[in-house]
């Protein structure tokens, strides 16, 4: 069975993860397949508008921990081939159908496309806080979130699709089985615009989102490291395990108080 299927609709791409069993968590396999049907998608001028979905009861629930541990590898293992979506170098317009569970990668894939419609039971992590030594500090910035509800998405509280929706994160809230219709509906929106106006306004409106300085890029690479990395490894085998993890902290209890000042 493929992990990646996609179907064409005139002009649009269906892009469909097919990992229902691990509710379509990003193994090496699945990232590479996507990786390929993007390029696909990218250099042929016969399409334009890509919709992407997952099958079952995850959109994607991110990264494979079991691939990840069976590699010591966390983050999970990068694509064969360069993958434009992910590169943010895919020229035209992404759609999500988020079908389920949106969690961590699988958010982050969310986060990255132009226009969004959800199912009413699909869920929403950012899940760094709970993988990393640090939170996902940037989601909440880059979607135009309140801090609040930005401090909410980096400590890795779950969203319901009702919530974004309200929040503005959402486009469209439909009821499951209208999803896949609606993202089309929006797709052939999309083709009844000048070819020009879609190419040059999507190009335009990615340039207005905001993204953290270079002083704050700094200052996250330095709390990247400002732990004990055993609990990088230790909160997927826990997860994988299904019992509570056994973290750390800080190799030397007293690092907890000496956060990196990059002030100067």
């Amino acid at each position: 069975m493929p992990t990646v299927e996609t179907e064409t609709h005139g002009q649009v791409l269906i892009i469909r993860m097919n990992r229902p069993e691990r509710l379509n968590a990003l193994n090496h396999e699945m990232r590479t397949e996507l990786a390929r049907a993007w390029t696909d998608f990218r250099h042929d001028p016969a399409l334009e508008v890509a919709i992407l979905t997952g099958t079952g009861r995850g959109f994607c629930a991110g990264e494979d921990m079991k691939e990840s541990l069976a590699h010591g590898t966390p983050g999970g293992r990068r694509p064969d081939i360069e993958d434009p979506f992910a590169a943010g170098t895919l020229e035209k317009p992404v759609i999500a159908a988020i079908n389920g569970f949106a969690m961590g990668g699988g958010f982050m894939l969310v986060e990255r496309t132009d226009l969004r419609v959800a199912s009413t039971n699909a869920i929403f992590e950012v899940s760094e806080a709970k993988r990393w030594l640090l939170g996902g500090y940037n989601h909440g910035h880059l979607a135009n979130m309140p801090y609040p509800v930005a401090m909410e998405m980096a400590l890795g509280y779950r969203f319901t699709a009702e919530r974004f929706y309200q929040l503005g994160f959402l486009n469209r809230l439909v009821a499951p089985e209208e999803l896949i219709p609606t993202a089309l509906d929006m797709a052939r929106h999309l083709l009844t615009l000048p070819p020009a106006a879609r190419v040059n306004t999507v190009h335009m409106m990615r340039r207005m989102r905001p993204s953290p300085s270079p002083a704050q890029r700094t200052l996250a690479a330095a709390l990247h490291e400002h732990g004990a990395k055993s609990d990088l490894i230790e909160s997927r085998a826990a997860f994988a395990e299904k019992r509570p993890p056994r973290f750390k902290g800080w190799n030397d209890p007293q690092d907890r108080y000496r956060l990196p000042d990059l002030t100067e």
